[in-house]
């Protein structure tokens, strides 16, 4: 009686004997936190450098300075901003 080799013969088959197959992992379900109202984000954003150093002159708290600067433009001329937004156009630096 012949047992058959611990080993396979064909070396393609050893080699796949080495591997385990691949399980599929699962992604885990994305959970969507609620939006907070006034919520910060964090953004990547080129200014002009005298412009930074004017708002960072001051010390700290510029950013929140240049964000109320920001938010008092958009409120005082909604439509201006959302016709440059909409148009596409670079604005040219002054």
């Amino acid at each position: 009686m012949s047992r058959p080799p611990r080993r396979p013969l064909n070396p393609h088959d050893a080699a796949e004997a080495l591997f385990k197959p691949a399980k599929k992992v699962v992604a885990p379900a994305i959970v969507e936190r609620p939006v907070l109202p006034n919520a910060k984000e964090l953004v990547s954003l080129k200014l002009d450098s005298d412009v930074l150093a004017y708002f960072q002159a001051d010390g700290p708290g510029w950013q929140d300075r240049m964000n109320h600067i920001l938010r008092a433009a958009m409120i005082d001329k909604p439509d201006s901003i959302r016709a440059i937004q909409s148009s596409g156009i670079p604005v040219a630096a002054e």
